[in-house]
């Protein structure tokens, strides 16, 4: 599997590189975004993309891969805005992870997040998850999610017609209380994200439903 790392510190690009050879992947670097979009090709696998960039911000980098490609994009990166998470997400970005990280952690997003894009077996029909494999399906068709895009899918098909009120999303997501933990604002992203992803049109959805002044719940009962 080959990763394209996109960090400027090359200290910091250098720790990533190591532990991802040493789980096993071959690893292309770009110390900008102009060379991000030059690396940038069929062959790359997934996407290691930090957001402060020389030449091109890496929100740019992310929209440029996005409109030629869906391979999975985890942007990393010491912004800590809640702002610049939500552009991620609404751009097409997988996942997000904040610096400082452990290289271990890193290795582990990449590998769920590449065992989520692989070819598993097909699921027939209509919308359905596959539990273990953190995979949504939509008549057959693989849908690639992020972890926190599946928990919340999860959560809202395995308790159909129930209405969520995105606290309860965000303590769905995050049973301990953790302090990074979404707001109501996230949660509003992640549910767009997932509209896209699954071919549900927003202002007509089939499948999440919005409950004006609520929150959200799953119709099992799609015309």
């Amino acid at each position: 599997m080959n990763i394209l790392i996109v960090e400027d510190e090359a200290p910091i690009r250098e720790v990533m590189r190591k532990y991802l050879e040493q789980a096993g992947f071959h690893v292309e670097e770009a110390g900008s975004g102009e060379v991000a979009i030059l690396k940038f090709n069929r062959s790359v696998d997934l996407v290691v993309l930090d957001l402060n960039l020389p030449h091109r911000d890496g929100l740019e980098v992310c929209k440029h891969i996005r409109a030629k490609s869906q391979v999975p994009v985890i942007i990393v990166t010491a912004r800590t805005e809640e702002l610049d998470e939500l552009k991620g997400l609404q751009i097409g970005a997988d996942d997000y992870i904040r610096k400082p990280f452990s290289p271990k952690v890193l290795v582990a997003r990449v590998q769920s997040m590449l065992r989520r894009a692989s070819t598993p077996p097909v699921t027939p029909g209509g919308l359905a998850i596959d539990e273990e494999a953190m995979v949504a399906y939509k008549n057959g068709e693989r849908i690639i999610l992020t972890t926190t895009q599946f928990k919340i899918l999860q959560t809202l098909i395995e308790r159909p017609n129930k209405v969520f009120m995105r606290q309860e999303l965000i303590e769905a997501l995050y049973p301990d209380g953790s302090a990074s933990a979404p707001n109501g604002r996230t949660i509003d992203a992640h549910i767009k994200a997932i509209r896209k992803l699954i071919g549900d049109d927003p202002h007509n959805p089939r499948y999440i439903k919005t409950v004006i002044g609520t929150g959200y719940k799953y119709d099992n009962e799609i015309s």
